[in-house]
């Protein structure tokens, strides 16, 4: 990562991000829920990327080094806690499934940061409740550090659509199928399918947000049919990809 920022506090606040505009390496001393009202947004950090649309969060602890990068048009609020106050007890950036009434009330708490009110604290104190009971998602992108592995998974990334066995593509970079089985398993705690679901479903929620047709999404991401990805992307999401999440 280039040159990391510190910035003391993270603060509650909304604010428009341009499709493609990224904000570059930082940390600060609160922890963070990063939400997209419209659009999609990513968090980067050393461990891999973590990727939400409009029916997702992500955690992203205190004192955690991490980008953002807005697909799409981006509403992108931000939800500071100081760090005594972790209500899931998580330690690492974490996606989190929202709900209909958990999104309203992130977008309405950060419409006003500077309304210390009662009924803004009644609204915290219910949005807390509402994140206790969010389910964790298995939303995550982690990156591999075995140069082997490493290649593998440039290769998909720069093709997501590319069908070739494991045994061919560790033949591409000069590792057996067995060690590399064994370093997703290790390294990435998945297997090769399912790192490459991932990876896909990941692509997908980019090209969606650059409004590139459903069809065309799921032939550049290695579905075999617009049906096929349609029925993945909904068990993954809750939602079919044409449609917006209100």
């Amino acid at each position: 990562m280039p040159e990391i920022r510190h910035t003391p506090v993270g603060r509650t606040m909304v604010q428009r991000l341009a499709a493609g505009s990224a904000i570059d390496a930082h940390r600060h001393d609160n922890h963070q829920i990063v939400y997209a009202g419209c659009g999609v947004l990513s968090v980067t950090t050393e461990r891999g990327r973590w990727i939400a649309p409009a029916t997702r969060a992500i955690w992203v602890p205190a004192g955690t080094t991490h980008e953002h990068r807005a697909y799409g048009e981006t509403d992108l609020h931000t939800v500071g806690l100081p760090p005594g106050e972790n209500p899931l007890g998580l330690a690492e950036p974490t996606v989190l499934a929202v709900g209909p009434l958990l999104r309203e009330l992130i977008i309405s708490y950060t419409r006003d940061p500077t309304d210390l009110g009662a009924e803004r604290d009644r609204l915290r104190a219910v949005l807390l409740d509402q994140l206790r009971r969010s389910p964790l998602e298995p939303i995550q992108l982690p990156s591999p550090h075995d140069s082997r592995l490493a290649a593998v998974c440039q290769l998909l990334h720069d093709n997501p659509a590319d069908g070739r066995p494991l045994a061919r593509l560790g033949a591409a970079v000069g590792a057996s199928e067995r060690t590399l089985s064994r370093l997703f398993r290790t390294e990435l705690h998945m297997t090769f399918p399912q790192w490459r679901t991932q990876l896909r479903l990941h692509q997908a929620l980019i090209l969606l947000a650059e409004n590139v047709p459903v069809t065309a999404v799921a032939h550049r991401c290695g579905w075999s049919s617009a049906s096929a990805f349609i029925d993945v992307f909904r068990r993954a999401f809750g939602h079919t990809p044409g449609r917006t999440p209100n």
